[in-house]
């Protein structure tokens, strides 16, 4: 479990350090057997310990000291819908939050699977925290991969915690890609 939870520290640091979450924002999960291990609530992702990391069991209570992040009720509904989840990140990283702060769609590029559908799916904006938000993101996300929260940010789903950080940068990555052409398209000529 040690390497686990150094492993969610790691990649922590690693979407702090690539802005996919600045501030106190963002949250980050692995599945443990019956148990989930969770970044803390109003803790910076650039700066965790081991000690900050908080194990939960799937019906929400808290097995160690410290209070799991906000959004723990999106990540245990989400692990208890997707048996095969093992690991979600949820972040505002500035490309995709732009994107659900707007109408725009982000298209689903190629470069990280099969493309199914043209757009990323989204969900209408709840409350974060929330008991609704949970209901909905984990029934947005039950086929996919990547689900983008109106007016709040992305969470991205995956076996193992790498290929899960990989999706959420290749996503922004995405999201950024297409902002600077729809911005290129929208000038004309001088």
């Amino acid at each position: 479990m040690q390497d686990n939870v150094k492993k969610l520290i790691e990649i922590s640091n690693n979407l702090y350090k690539n802005k996919l979450v600045s501030g106190k924002s963002g949250n980050i999960s692995i599945r443990l057997d019956d148990h989930i291990a969770i970044t803390p609530t109003l803790k910076s992702l650039g700066d965790l310990k081991e000690e900050d990391i908080v194990l939960v069991d799937m019906e929400s209570k808290c097995l160690t000291s410290g209070k799991p992040s906000s959004e723990v009720g999106m990540h245990l509904a989400i692990y208890n819908k997707r048996e095969d989840v093992n690991a979600i990140i949820h972040v505002h990283s500035p490309y995709v939050t732009g994107f659900a702060f707007s109408d725009k769609k982000i298209k689903r590029l190629e470069g990280f699977g099969q493309i199914n559908q043209e757009y990323l799916s989204s969900i209408e904006y709840e409350k974060p925290g929330s008991e609704e938000l949970a209901l909905s993101a984990s029934q947005g996300i039950k086929d996919e991969d990547v689900l983008i929260l109106k007016n709040h940010g992305m969470v991205c789903v995956g076996d193992n915690l790498k290929e899960t950080e990989s999706l959420a940068m290749f996503i922004e990555e995405s999201a950024k890609t297409q902002f600077i052409s729809i911005m290129l398209n929208s000038v004309k000529d001088i």
